[in-house]
């Protein structure tokens, strides 16, 4: 699991590289044969990591329903997000991480309840499943917000 967190940090490292770097207007394009934007693919990686570690283990998520409407999987961008929301999206992409690193440390994941991913049809049977599976899902995230990047910057 060491290789599995230290490689998800360093994905979130790159994410926030295109927080940092892009505009607010450019955060919240959707360029011509795109369903989303980067900032909806950074809202999702977080929301999705949450849902999968956490909820499929009966535990309480660090982010709010809002969120988790507005990003999990079959969702789209609806309107254009704040500075504010993408502050709040940049915190959650490390504070998350950090806590889930912690509760991982004190063996807090006791239960898992299993989940087939409409993505691959891989049924997480075990929160070490789920991990292996979120760093998949971030890391094609990751590839996402490279087109759109490419795509906005032509």
């Amino acid at each position: 699991m060491h290789f599995t967190l230290d490689a998800l940090t360093k994905t979130r490292h790159l994410f926030n590289q295109y927080l940092e770097n892009a505009s607010l207007e450019d955060l919240n394009k959707i360029p011509e044969g795109f369903n989303n934007n980067i900032i909806w693919n950074i809202g999702h990686i977080v929301v999705t990591q949450q849902l999968l570690a956490y909820k499929l283990s009966g535990l309480p998520m660090m982010i709010d329903e809002v969120l988790i409407s507005k990003y999990m999987k079959g969702t789209k961008p609806e309107s254009d997000v704040s500075q504010a929301e993408v502050n709040e999206i940049k915190t959650l992409l490390f504070s998350t991480l950090e806590r889930t690193k912690e509760d991982l440390d004190n063996d807090i994941f006791k239960t898992f309840n299993s989940y087939t991913v409409s993505t691959t049809g891989n049924t997480l049977n075990t929160i070490e499943d789920a991990f292996d599976f979120i760093l998949f899902h971030e890391g094609m995230h990751l590839g996402y917000v490279m087109a759109l990047v490419r795509a906005i910057n032509g």
